[in-house]
């Protein structure tokens, strides 16, 4: 915990204001408020379970009921690793091997026991680069300062550099402490890599579930055709436009895998509008490869059911 008083709402929207302007970041920030905790309606599907106050209520109710309430808590934090290679003919062979450590959905608020094991894992990985593909906070509004603190416990075992995305539980209000920590939100940027005179191209959005502030065009209009391109994404559920958009890869989220699924991984709901099949782990869709994490966190309630959170260690390799 820092001793430097806390910023107001006005220091950080000074903060915004000169990292996106004036008017993009009182649009946005407008946007969020007219539809933050909204039920029905908004975003890419009708209703939003996570943002019903009732909600923890009737599932942990239902669980503690049929006595699986305690093992869904402990398996929430059994986190393990996955290892996942993405091999593309676009690749420079100086980029052959490039390691990217992938978190997701870590609501670090809500799951401390999942964050103490993620933190101590983190600590003897290697890897060249960390992407988090948002959700850093529990809820869906109100106060993100407990996100931030934990987001800050998480930045201590990270090495940069560090590309983030925000997501559906995150309000933009969060951006200037997220970078203030050393990481780099891609709001409909682009941040290059160079490595022996070749480079790739990492690609982010701004929120596609819920705010639909997402921007794939301005994200990528700076990458030359045919280069090595990967776009980060809250959600998979924009891959159609990121495919037809040029991009080699997605790595995203939002869907926890289901979180609470069948025997066998089946999920009941991935709260997204897209096929099963890219719910969870790779996937491909015409010539773009993608990686779905179920996360490291939990959602609503810090449960889990045949979903075991994870973090993925993805690894470059030329075709």
């Amino acid at each position: 915990m820092s001793d430097e008083p806390t910023p107001t709402e006005d220091d950080i929207m000074r903060a915004l204001e000169a990292r996106l302007g004036r008017l993009h970041a009182r649009q946005r920030l407008g946007i969020e408020r007219d539809h933050e905790a909204q039920i029905f309606g908004q975003g890419l599907n009708f209703f939003h379970p996570e943002n019903l106050a009732a909600s923890p209520l009737l599932i942990r109710a239902a669980l503690t009921a049929v006595g699986l309430y305690r093992r869904g808590l402990a398996n929430a934090e059994k986190l393990r690793l996955r290892e996942n290679e993405i091999v593309s003919a676009r690749l420079p062979r100086a980029f052959d091997g490039f390691a990217i450590l992938h978190l997701s959905d870590l609501h670090v608020d809500m799951c401390p026991g999942a964050m103490a094991r993620l933190r101590a894992m983190v600590a003897d990985l290697a890897y060249d680069l960390c992407v988090l593909t948002g959700d850093y906070r529990g809820a869906t509004h109100g106060s993100h300062t407990a996100a931030l603190d934990g987001m800050a416990e998480l930045r201590a075992a990270l090495r940069a550099p560090i590309l983030a995305v925000l997501g559906n539980h995150d309000t933009i209000l969060m951006t200037p402490g997220l970078e203030q920590m050393g990481m780099r939100v891609l709001l409909n940027e682009c941040a290059t890599f160079d490595r022996d005179g070749a480079r790739i191209h990492v690609a982010g959005v701004d929120d596609a579930h819920y705010f639909r502030v997402d921007n794939i065009a301005k994200a990528g209009e700076a990458i030359p055709q045919g280069e090595f391109s990967l776009l980060l994404s809250h959600t998979p559920e924009i891959f159609r436009q990121a495919a037809h958009a040029g991009f080699g890869v997605l790595l995203a989220g939002h869907t926890h895998g289901g979180q609470i699924c069948l025997p066998g991984g089946v999920a009941l709901t991935l709260d997204s509008v897209l096929p099963r099949a890219y719910g969870a782990g790779a996937w491909r869709y015409h010539d773009m490869q993608g990686y779905t994490s179920v996360g490291a966190g939990s959602s609503v309630l810090p449960v889990r059911f045949n979903c075991p959170p994870e973090i993925t260690l993805h690894r470059l390799r030329v075709a």
